[in-house]
């Protein structure tokens, strides 16, 4: 039998009493192991002591990214150095990466966990992993490989691009499951296709990670591979990396493993916890990191708690696919837009495809302008672009309120990328 990384969890009580437990834990660690946060918490008027119930997770105070940034190289160590045994960094870019350090039992923590994302997604130890993702400083290849060697199933370290390679890993090692960004799984669908390799390979289900995927991306690799499901894996360097939580087959959001991190829905501007099922930000709590705990640190990511159980029957709850950042908001005529809403806007319409770009620009008359480029579906001529482009402005001024310029492009003419598409080109700054 294979191993389970699933706890045995019945109950929600049973939950929370473990999310306690590691919530006091996770105060009087920091208290103890961190100036900073010593400080933080004096300030605060908050003692590890006072810490009886989950209610007083609202008593403690904030960590932003900027604790991080100006704890550098080593923010918010609270352990001996002689404890750290690998530090991981952000992709950096903003100002200064952030740098975290992980303890033994830390990396031993985000391996099970990983692991357990396996599990949720239903693979077994006969399944042949291809880890399309970076290696190096960021967290993702390396979790990816623990985590899967940890499950038992077949590693492939084949790390991003080289489609030559990718395609010919495929059909040699009869791959099943691929990991990747959303991105280079629409990349590598297109690349089978053109290649008719489609009889010749036997992937089943792709992970996609690092961004979001829109419902046009994804339905147009299941319709070029013929695959059975697509995962979406969240995950950010601060909290130990990819492998926090999964969606699973179910695909009715994701299951967020609050055994190991408490997760607050908040108003970014109120701070103040938003009614169940409405978007906020994500503030997250470790309860078991030792290296760098996480005090009711303010990820910036979008989303929503969504209620009632899962069909699955699975005790973790779940939150939807991330909207986006708070800081990636953009700002057009006065209206706040997420390009979230851009995916969610275009993903239901017939005759385009998964590709777009929104370019912002002011012109000489002071005004800013969007123009939004649009890929036609596959076989679709523009013989409707006429009425494509009325579908399109009509959608999104009905759903977003602004108004919109569009060109539509040939099918596969938007440049594609194995690591996250930029979808946005904000050009104001320059005019």
């Amino acid at each position: 039998m294979p191993t389970r990384f699933m706890p045995d969890l019945k109950t929600e009580d049973e939950l929370k009493a473990l999310q306690l437990e590691g919530l006091k834990w996770t105060v009087g660690h920091a208290y103890h192991g961190s100036p900073v946060y010593k400080k933080k918490l004096d300030d605060a008027g908050v003692t590890p002591e006072q810490i009886r119930s989950l209610d007083d997770l609202r008593r403690l105070p904030f960590t932003t990214s900027a604790d991080l940034q100006e704890g550098y190289p080593f923010p918010l160590l609270s352990v001996p150095f002689e404890k750290v045994v690998r530090i991981h960094a952000s992709s950096g870019t903003t100002g200064k990466r952030k740098v975290l350090c992980y303890t033994r039992k830390d990396i031993q923590d985000w391996t099970h966990i990983f692991a357990r994302c396996y599990e949720m997604a239903e693979l077994t130890p006969r399944d042949r992993v291809q880890i399309a993702v970076g290696y190096g400083v960021w967290t993702a290849g390396i979790s990816f490989q623990m985590g899967c060697e940890a499950f038992g199933a077949m590693a492939i370290p084949a790390g991003p691009g080289n489609l030559d390679m990718q395609c010919r890993f495929l059909v040699d090692f009869q791959t099943s499951v691929m990991c990747c960004t959303a991105s280079m799984g629409l990349l590598m669908a297109e690349e089978v296709h053109k290649r008719g390799l489609r009889d010749q390979i036997c992937l089943k289900k792709m992970i996609f990670g690092s961004e979001r995927s829109s419902d046009a991306m994804r339905r147009r690799i299941k319709d070029l591979l013929g695959i059975e499901h697509m995962f979406d894996i969240p995950g950010m360097t601060e909290l130990y990396g990819p492998g926090t939580g999964l969606d699973c087959p179910f695909h009715t959001g994701i299951h967020y493993w609050a055994d190991y991190y408490i997760l607050e829905i908040l108003d970014p501007d109120t701070l103040e916890p938003v009614p169940e099922g409405e978007t906020g930000e994500m503030v997250v709590t470790t309860l078991k990191k030792e290296a760098v705990p996480l005090i009711r640190y303010r990820t910036r990511d979008l989303t929503k708690l969504i209620p009632g159980p899962c069909p699955c029957g699975s005790i973790f709850p779940r939150h939807d696919r991330l909207l986006g950042r708070s800081d990636d908001m953009i700002i057009f005529r006065a209206v706040n837009i997420y390009p979230g809403q851009m995916d969610h806007a275009l993903s239901g319409m017939e005759g385009i495809g998964s590709e777009y770009q929104i370019h912002l620009n002011r012109k000489a008359d002071g005004k800013d302008y969007m123009t939004l480029k649009v890929e036609r579906a596959q076989g679709v001529g523009p013989e409707r672009d006429a009425e494509l482009v009325k579908r399109i402005q009509d959608e999104i001024k009905k759903q977003i309120m602004v108004s919109v310029d569009v060109v539509l492009f040939e099918y596969g003419s938007l440049p594609r990328s194995e690591r996250k598409s930029k979808r946005v080109f904000d050009n104001r700054e320059m005019d």
